[in-house]
């Protein structure tokens, strides 16, 4: 994980926006395992989480300032729904990118903006804002353009309601997450989300005696959970601590997209021309939202 260094003359806003873009380049990247992997969702998620928990183990033996402890038995249970809500989440994400393509993973699962926004009064008992009910319409006709129709023996659409269903469970994720905010440290955060993630997979692996993945695939797997699950995380926390929260949203936008780029120069993937024009719908209205409300809040 990423420390400061004092010996390089880059500010440390400067030093935040280069974490930020080497995380969700990462980030971005993380999609492609769905399609380079031959195993099923549920071993992708479990050996992720895995290689993740023990890399941040790792870490915070090095770095003690970091160390791995909750202050309260109750925030092992809130960790615990968090695991399982990251785990549906992704388990969702890389069934969407195996059914259908990595575009239309990246972009349905882009629509979390539009859960949140009508979640998030009704959880912290807030005013709906005239500019998220504008994006999430934005959103919703993205999401119309990308959907061809209401078959589910259609790839295009049982990707895409997997893709929802993934935007979903990160939305409530987010909520969960911000409602626990600042009880520990971040990393240690991501440390437990990772770790009950994984062991809520154990038992759905086991009881469906799901084939484990070869050395090839256990190879991948590994480098999944290091360096593109707990290294990306790593510099986004890091970055965070540098750079306005608004500004890191407006950099992560970029991970359809670079996901898309990387699917088409590795996998020869093309979004055909709707998929396109409901992305940049979806990325460019959570995108604007986020610059709208830099400029309504400037501190």
């Amino acid at each position: 994980m990423p420390q400061p260094d004092n010996s390089t003359n880059a500010s440390p806003h400067t030093r935040g926006l280069i974490l930020i873009h080497i995380a969700v380049f990462l980030f971005g990247f993380a999609g492609l395992f769905g399609k380079f992997l031959d195993c099923t969702p549920l071993w992708i998620v479990l050996g992720r989480t895995v290689f993740a928990s023990l890399t941040l183990i790792v870490y915070t033996s090095l770095f003690p300032a970091t160390r791995l402890r909750v202050e309260t038995p109750k925030d092992l249970s809130f960790f615990a729904v968090q695991g399982i809500l990251l785990a549906l989440h992704w388990l969702s994400f890389f069934a969407a990118i195996q059914v259908s393509s990595v575009a239309v993973g990246l972009i349905t699962f882009s629509s979390f903006p539009l859960f949140v926004t009508f979640m998030e009064p009704i959880f912290f008992k807030e005013r709906f804002k005239k500019i998220d009910l504008l994006t999430a319409v934005a959103v919703f006709a993205g999401i119309v353009l990308v959907v061809p129709d209401m078959d589910l023996s259609n790839e295009v659409t049982l990707g895409s309601i997997y893709g929802l269903a993934s935007g979903f469970s990160f939305a409530v994720l987010g909520l969960v997450n911000r409602r626990n905010a600042r009880r520990c440290h971040p990393v240690s955060a991501a440390f437990y989300q990772n770790l009950f993630a994984a062991v809520s997979l154990v038992i759905p692996v086991v009881i469906m005696q799901i084939q484990p993945p070869g050395a090839h695939d256990l190879l991948l797997l590994s480098l999944l959970g290091i360096v593109f699950t707990a290294l990306a995380h790593g510099c986004f926390i890091t970055g965070l601590t540098r750079i306005r929260v608004q500004t890191a949203s407006v950099i992560a936008g970029m991970e359809p997209v670079y996901g898309i780029l990387f699917a088409f120069l590795l996998l020869g993937e093309i979004p055909d021309f709707s998929t396109l024009i409901g992305g940049i719908l979806i990325i460019g209205a959570v995108i604007g939202a986020v610059f709208l409300e830099k400029t309504k809040n400037p501190v």
